[in-house]
């Protein structure tokens, strides 16, 4: 088993702690995994992305050219990273800052509406935490509990979110059930 995984969005939207906690979460699981971040100078509102593999076997390198899964946070990721996705990968879309569909249909598109769940859970912040409970569902990659217990143990000095940041990603794993959305209109 082996999946590769390359996160996309703004400085500030949490695509650095997703690809840490995969890994972090992989690791847990006795897997091996890789994770390498490309960011901007900027603090918050420049570019980020990430790229993390998971695999039963060891990974000679955490550089790929092509990706199972691309999760787009915003629309400029989307149109950079759309590509990077083999045939047959899946394409999680943010919809609630991406505005156009996935112009493929060699992949699944997946869209959920991050920011809007997070708000409606009462932590605006819990965007990521729910595409990650999405990203789970959707590909199987890890076990939701193992994600979970990660994310507690490494976000422990965040304690007044933690509880938010778990409903956030079960309510992005629920999505899984009925994980193909019609783009934002």
């Amino acid at each position: 088993m082996e999946n590769s995984l390359l996160v996309g969005g703004f400085g500030g939207q949490g695509v650095v702690l997703i690809g840490q906690l995969l890994g972090y979460s992989a690791t847990e699981a006795d897997l091996h995994a890789t994770f390498f971040a490309s960011y901007g100078a900027e603090m918050r509102g420049g570019t980020a992305n990430c790229t993390v593999l998971i695999s039963d076997d060891e990974i000679g390198s955490p550089v790929v050219s092509e990706v199972d899964t691309v999760i787009a946070l915003n629309e400029p990721s989307l149109a950079r990273f759309e590509s990077w996705v083999k045939p047959g990968g899946t394409i999680i879309v943010n919809s609630s800052m991406v505005t156009r569909a996935v112009g493929r249909n060699d992949v699944k598109a997946v869209y959920v509406a991050a920011n809007d769940i997070a708000h409606d859970l009462g932590n605006d912040k819990a965007a990521n935490m729910v595409i990650l409970g999405s990203y789970i569902g959707a590909t199987h990659a890890l076990d939701p509990a193992t994600v979970i217990r990660t994310m507690r143990a490494k976000m422990a000095a965040k304690a007044p979110f933690l509880a938010s940041n778990e409903a956030a990603i079960r309510a992005g794993f629920a999505l899984a059930d009925h994980p193909v959305r019609e783009a934002a209109e």
